[in-house]
């Protein structure tokens, strides 16, 4: 029972947090455009009201719980027709959840970026959608890969409020395991070693990754090179 929670925390945790890295690059990258002067009126039209339900999402996803967020997207469905399976619902809520958090943090990204870059894009001929594809996200990605790590911790942790709409993780197998044996002490002492070490793990992978991608700490701009030759 514990394998099997541990197994669907994993797969709702991942799916969630990479789904919704995916919704909230685009929610990020939506929230920095910009409106110029010469756009069609339709144009500005569209991105305002774009901005408008993007701002909407980011303001109502961040200042709710995630636990009423499972309530009402599981029940709510459910009156209106969708029938929805428990761990279906749960991935739809970690994505919606984490998407909404990303998106803020893929758009400090993109303005961490020194604005020059941009602009020397565009004096070489590169359009707003290639400086952005090529120049910018890349830079921003790199940027931001400690808080989608801490983002995926939390949902590691997050995935136990999903037992309100039923689902069968890890928090959930504990909670059956005390209640069928009479032994909570030893049920939730083994969830929460299973959580640290699962936590413990991928948090190792993430740093790994990060120094990685980092590159090497011993490298010397060309400039400075050529300036002690």
């Amino acid at each position: 029972m514990f394998l099997q929670g541990t197994w669907l925390t994993l797969y709702i945790a991942v799916l969630g947090t990479v789904f919704g890295f995916l919704l909230g690059y685009v929610v990020g990258i939506i929230q920095d455009l910009t409106i110029n002067k010469e756009d069609h009126l339709i144009k500005k039209g569209m991105i305002r009201a774009l901005k408008a339900v993007c701002v909407a999402y980011v303001e109502i996803f961040r200042g709710t719980p995630m636990i009423v967020q499972a309530m009402i997207v599981f029940y709510g469905l459910r009156q209106a027709g969708v029938e929805m399976a428990p761990s279906v619902a749960g991935i739809l809520v970690t994505l919606l959840n984490t998407g909404a958090y990303m998106a803020e943090t893929v758009r400090a990204g993109i303005n961490s970026i020194d604005n020059g870059q941009r602009e020397g894009a565009l004096a070489m001929g590169m359009s707003p959608m290639k400086t952005m594809l090529y120049i910018v996200l890349p830079q921003a990605f790199k940027n931001i890969i400690p808080e989608m790590a801490n983002t995926f911790l939390t949902n590691l942790k997050m995935t136990s409020v999903l037992n309100v709409i039923a689902v069968q993780e890890l928090f959930m197998a504990a909670k059956t395991a005390g209640g069928t044996y009479y032994k909570y002490f030893e049920a939730y002492l083994i969830i929460a070693v299973i959580y640290f070490v699962l936590c413990f793990v991928f948090n190792r992978v993430f740093l790994f990754l990060e120094k990685r991608m980092a590159g090497k700490r011993d490298y010397v701009l060309a400039v400075e090179y050529m300036e002690n030759q």
